[in-house]
């Protein structure tokens, strides 16, 4: 094979003009000069950048400034700015701002004229994000394998849609209004009233009306808590919804969308495991040591045959980058439909590819800003878990606060609804009484019959405390916690939770 030929190729293909269009740029100069009011239809999309000729770039930030401070901007007005700046020259002087004015062709093609200019900007930046991925596959960067090229390349793609995307059109307000009224009819016609996606939990559906396109939603916790658990639910419960709406009236009929963990902590196995446990109400510890019987096992396989139908996807790649949860996501979207996405947890997750954060406040700041950003592009909620800060070990009322948050004030910032997750069982249980503690039986027997009391009163508690809202109100939720099969569902206060589902 002729190793010669794709050097050629790149050869003859940087040799090409990048793309421009030089006739739009004076043409649109000129109608900004002859009539301000064509400014109106580039203002939205069209920066002093992306000129091809930096000379363009500097007259057209001139027409901006002053006319976004209300004042004129024609050819005498520019003159007489840029020769108080000493720059007149550099711009071609009187001269060319004439040549601009007979350029103009009218002020109502300007919209064209700047979608003209920003599509070749658009395209020259294709073309240097080109040229980067062909240096770094020759080995520019070293360090960087295949798939992180992979992943910075898209990340780079990802940058320009989001920083070089054309305007967006103002939405009028009787639109606006259809979409609400649209969603509230939804929720008026649910079964439980919710609006959004429903998690499965009655109390939870009654507090936030569900799960909401576009929100990022943060449920922390301390170890142990149960953080992987109730998110567990959370995902199962959607998914569950999403199936019973699509066989309503058809029992056939397949989920029109799917719900996604990227679990970067446990297996796709582990977590298998635990739904099977939960839905078998066998003990996930059993489970994997074979300490089943016969009757146990049948249940168990017919449990997961039942379970093969729920629309879930679980992702189980370590050290996941936020570059490759955007890809993943989008490929689902577009193959099996996307409902929620949840990552456990965004501790363990990695910035995009190519990016290196001063500091880990910072590196969290940025998964976060990207896992609202993925939220608001797929129109699907996100359910991030977080860890919290030992700053709660050390307080009498362990019970989360927002300021517990770890290593990032931004979580709070960036997220819409921001839960903690909290038993009171688990911080009473290492605090049982013990006799070394005491001066006398009678005194320790009397601290043991308290514990034990207290204990029966927070036996299978949890509770979910939804600190931060923002479309709703805060407050706390009683659920009902199994430890044994790492199971959360609704309290029924009135049976203590002993009927709870």
């Amino acid at each position: 094979m002729n190793q010669i030929e794709p050097t050629s190729a790149l050869l003859g293909l940087s040799q090409r003009l990048p793309p421009q269009n030089q006739q739009a740029e004076q043409a649109l100069l000129g109608a900004l000069l002859a009539n301000n009011k064509a400014y109106e239809r580039v203002s939205d999309f069209l920066a002093p950048h992306h000129f091809v000729d930096p000379i363009h770039g500097r007259i057209f930030a001139a027409i901006a400034r002053r006319c976004d401070a209300g004042q004129l901007a024609d050819a005498i007005t520019l003159r007489a700015e840029f020769e108080h700046a000493g720059v007149l020259d550099e711009v071609g002087g009187t001269a060319y701002l004439a040549q601009l004015l007979s350029a103009m062709v009218g002020i109502i093609n300007a919209g064209e004229y700047g979608r003209a200019i920003h599509d070749a900007w658009l395209r020259r930046q294709l073309i240097d994000i080109g040229e980067t991925v062909v240096n770094n596959a020759f080995g520019a960067v070293p360090g960087l394998d295949g798939a992180g090229q992979v992943e910075a390349a898209e990340q780079a793609l990802f940058d320009l849609a989001v920083r070089g995307g054309s305007e967006q059109a103002l939405v009028p307000l009787d639109r606006a209004m259809r979409l609400a009224i649209e969603a509230a009819e939804r929720a008026f016609h649910r079964a439980g009233h919710v609006s959004g996606l429903s998690t499965g939990l009655r109390d939870l559906d009654k507090k936030t009306g569900g799960l909401h396109p576009s929100d990022l939603v943060v449920l922390a916790g301390r170890p142990g808590m149960g953080k992987t658990a109730l998110a567990t639910k959370i995902a199962f419960g959607a998914a569950r919804s999403l199936l019973n709406e699509a066989q309503a009236n058809d029992p056939n009929a397949v989920p029109k969308a799917a719900v996604a963990i990227f679990s970067l902590e446990m297996s796709a196995e582990q977590l298998a495991t635990r739904l099977l446990a939960e839905e078998a109400r066998i003990s996930g510890d059993r489970i994997r040591r074979g300490d089943v019987g016969q009757k146990e096992f049948d249940r168990f396989v017919q449990v997961s045959r039942e379970l093969t139908s729920i629309p879930l996807h679980i992702d189980d790649t370590p050290a996941l980058t936020l570059s490759a949860l955007r890809t993943r996501c989008r490929r689902l979207k577009r193959t099996a439909g996307l409902a929620l996405v949840v990552v456990d947890y965004l501790q363990l997750m990695r910035p995009a590819a190519g990016t290196r954060p001063e500091n880990r406040v910072l590196e969290i700041s940025q998964i976060t800003q990207g896992l609202k950003a993925i939220a608001k592009e797929l129109t699907v909620p996100v359910l991030a878990l977080s860890q919290l800060s030992r700053s709660v070990e050390s307080r009498e009322d362990k019970r989360p606060l927002l300021s517990d948050l770890r290593e990032s004030g931004s979580i709070e910032q960036d997220a819409d609804v921001v839960m903690f997750i909290y038993r009171d069982e688990y911080y009473l249980q290492q605090r049982a009484p013990k006799q070394i503690g005491f001066d006398n039986d009678d005194r320790f027997h009397a601290a043991v019959e308290k514990w034990q009391r207290d204990m029966e009163q927070v036996h299978n508690r949890a509770e979910l405390l939804i600190e931060k809202q923002r479309h709703g109100p805060t407050g706390k939720i009683d659920l009902f916690f199994e430890g044994e099969f790492t199971r959360f569902a609704d309290l029924d206060l009135q049976h203590d939770g002993a009927d709870a589902s």
